[in-house]
């Protein structure tokens, strides 16, 4: 005689409510993530572009031996490489966090203050744009972890590493 399967007692439970496979996924707060952004629109051939920061560079250049009371430039530069470095700094941080506020013309208007400094920071240390367009020129078509782990390890003062 055949075998009656036997019932567990797990059986006549009621079935219990089983956990979507879904994890519930907290909502970001505005502003934070990539997704927060809209997309970035390709750029407009007939806009403004790259060499209005050859035209900047020259100009401060030029207002190197200018007076320092009547040129921002001059002053800036009069102060020294040092100083320069930490006004760089500086508008860089401030850049930081409109960009984390997610405000989009206070952004702008501080990328172009970075932008500046950054030139101002080149003048005063000697550096060309060509010398920065030739390295990025070097690097393109390069993964960026490809190119940062080619670099040789260089101790600094502090013995700090950089966020890779």
């Amino acid at each position: 005689m055949p075998k009656k399967p036997v019932k567990s007692a797990a059986a006549d439970a009621k079935p219990k409510k089983v956990a979507s496979a879904k994890p519930k996924v907290k909502a970001k707060p505005k502003g934070v993530g990539a997704a927060s952004h809209p997309p970035v629109p390709l750029l407009n051939p007939a806009a403004p572009n790259a060499q209005v920061l050859d035209r900047l560079w020259s100009t401060i250049l030029a207002r190197k031996a200018a007076d320092p009371l009547v040129s921002h430039s001059a002053r800036l530069l009069s102060r020294g490489v040092n100083k320069v470095a930490q006004k760089f700094g500086e508008e860089s941080v401030e850049c930081l966090i409109e960009a984390v506020a997610g405000n989009r013309t206070a952004l702008i208007a501080e990328s172009a203050d970075v932008l500046y400094h950054l030139l101002v920071m080149w003048v005063a240390a000697g550096v060309r744009p060509e010398d920065v367009w030739l390295e990025l020129q070097r690097r393109e078509g390069i993964s960026g972890i490809t190119e940062k782990a080619s670099r040789p390890m260089l101790l600094s003062i502090a013995e700090t590493r950089k966020i890779p």
